[in-house]
């Protein structure tokens, strides 16, 4: 039996716009993948939605004088707009603050966790802004890591060594409200014993699809020993505990407890949209023909491939995810300026909302990610590098081998494909091979996730079109042996149509208008893309895929 597929993407929180870093670290890859899966005629679900609970959103509430609600649901939709002008569509996107299955869902799961005797109650240190009488969770605290000794990270995760920081371990702590120094007192909260998952974990790891970067980094986590984790958070922001206990009082669930059990309630809503029953979701979440992949930022790796994999092994009747897709960070260069780490907070990043109002070729932006994406280790985001590939490789590789073998066909034998019989030489027979080949080796780079070399093969291929192009020379075989001049064309048109079926999954804007210029209304499944176009099949209008950028019109 063929499985399911269930792809979710981490959950971006609700607090601003998104950025090339976050389309490059796990939803534009997604996005491929769902789309190759659908091509290949798979049934698949894609799931995602805003993380909208938690210290980052409460921040932003603060900072603008909002309910942190209004905050949520104000980005909720501005990244649905972004993720839909990039080409990237889900079949849902949720909100953790808006839905009727999540804070149900997330409940149910902390309480049968409880039942099964998961949680330690106990008390705990905790950062404390003496200035605002509160208790300080996460984010609200910033100081030194004590281990690699990077400065001015949050105080639950180093983001430069990933190591777990808590009061013992983060140096110079002081609070993000006030900007005076922490100090520590006691509280009660609720623990998650994962040294009790230990083979759990390391079971799943055995088994489970992952990159090098990101097994090797887990497998050091489990051989350093894991911890017990707090699920709870003292905060006026968040899903509230659901136990019949005093000190549970005024806690909410701890936001990487909730925030993954969002991509169930996520396919509850998504099964309820589409299919009309929420408890479809069983389907996806509790059926063995189902393979979950889950596709992530570094910063997530803890989470989803030790703390989730705790959490679904404790509560025992979901689906562990088959694979975790993790990308690296996508670092940026703007001219004339230093390499730097992306930063929502700080502003150094290009704004997908700002590039798309702009006029930015959503497609341009996917090629360029892909050429850059940081699958084995950080990469840079060069302004100038975008540039050059679109007005290269995207406008002289492939814009112009499509314009002008049409251009040339249509000038000179009209809009309807007349197929003759001509002599076939070793040229037409090597290209016509490469053809098929192509659509078989793109198809394995995409089942191994090598999203990367996936688009530089294909593009490799698209400059050979150019090559056997220029090896033919029909501009000059049309004067003297019209017919040959005639068949190179048609096979140049074969060959695009292989190239716009398979790079619908990179480039699905250009893939569209690529199939709409040879006459095709709709993209082929993947094992029709090597088929040719047939006698008297009319030819579309042609049009110029790719513009030219100049640097001060992007910048």
């Amino acid at each position: 039996m063929t499985k399911k597929s269930l792809i979710t993407c981490g959950l971006p929180y609700s607090n601003g716009n998104l950025h090339v870093g976050h389309i490059a670290g796990c939803y534009l890859p997604a996005d491929i993948y769902v789309r190759y899966l659908r091509l290949k005629e798979k049934e698949v679900m894609f799931i995602c939605g805003s993380d909208d609970h938690g210290v980052p959103i409460k921040l932003a509430a603060d900072e603008q004088g909002k309910t942190p609600k209004e905050i949520a649901t104000f980005y909720n939709k501005q990244q649905k707009k972004d993720f839909a002008g990039i080409g990237i569509n889900f079949d849902t996107y949720g909100s953790t603050c808006d839905s009727e299955y999540h804070t149900q869902t997330s409940q149910e799961f902390f309480k049968i966790l409880f039942d099964k005797g998961y949680f330690d109650k106990q008390s705990s240190k905790q950062f404390y802004d003496e200035t605002s009488n509160m208790f300080l969770p996460d984010r609200y605290v910033k100081g030194t890591c004590g281990y690699c000794k990077s400065e001015d990270q949050n105080s639950d995760q180093c983001e430069e060594c990933g190591k777990v920081l808590d009061v013992d371990n983060l140096d110079n702590a002081y609070s993000v409200l006030t900007k005076t120094p922490a100090s520590i007192k006691e509280t009660f909260h609720w623990y998650l014993d994962l040294t009790k998952f230990e083979d759990a974990v390391s079971n799943w790891l055995k088994t489970a699809d992952a990159r090098d970067h990101t097994r090797n980094f887990v497998k050091g986590l489990i051989s350093s020993g894991l911890v017990k984790r707090s699920m709870t958070r003292d905060l006026d922001w968040g899903i509230p505990v659901p136990l019949d206990d005093e000190d549970a009082k005024d806690k909410v669930l701890y936001v990487w407890f909730d925030a993954p059990i969002g991509y169930i309630s996520y396919t509850k809503q998504a099964c309820q949209e589409l299919e009309g029953n929420s408890e479809n979701y069983k389907n996806w979440w509790k059926s063995k023909d189902t393979e979950i992949t889950h596709f992530i930022g570094e910063d997530n790796t803890i989470f989803h491939c030790i703390i989730w994999i705790a959490m679904l092994s404790a509560e025992g009747t979901y689906q562990l995810p088959k694979s975790v897709v993790v990308n690296n960070y996508l670092n940026i260069k703007f001219p004339g300026k230093e390499e730097e780490k992306m930063s929502k907070s700080r502003g150094s990043a290009i704004w997908i909302k700002d590039y798309l109002a702009n006029g930015g070729n959503p497609d341009t932006m996917r090629y360029y990610l892909t050429t850059v994406a940081p699958e084995k280790s950080r990469s840079v985001f060069s302004v100038e590098d975008m540039i050059q590939k679109n007005n290269s490789e995207l406008g002289n590789a492939l814009g112009n081998l499509v314009n002008r073998v049409l251009s040339f066909y249509k000038k000179h034998f009209g809009d309807e494909i007349l197929l003759t019989e001509t002599k076939v030489d070793e040229i037409d027979l090597a290209f016509e091979n490469s053809r098929k080949e192509i659509v078989n080796h793109i198809a394995s780079q995409l089942d191994s996730c090598n999203f990367k070399q996936a688009q530089d093969d294909l593009f490799d291929f698209i400059r050979s079109c150019n090559k056997y192009l220029d090896d033919k020379q029909p501009w000059s075989l049309r004067k003297t042996e019209p017919e040959l001049a005639k068949a190179a064309l048609i096979n140049c048109m074969n060959a695009i149509y292989t190239i716009g079926s398979i790079l619908s999954p990179f480039l699905p804007f250009t893939a569209e208008k690529i199939m709409k210029q040879l006459g095709v209304n709709e993209t082929p499944k993947w094992k029709d893309s090597t088929k040719t176009l047939l006698n008297n099949h009319m030819l579309g209008e042609t049009e110029i895929l790719f513009t030219r950028i100049e640097k001060e019109e992007f910048i």
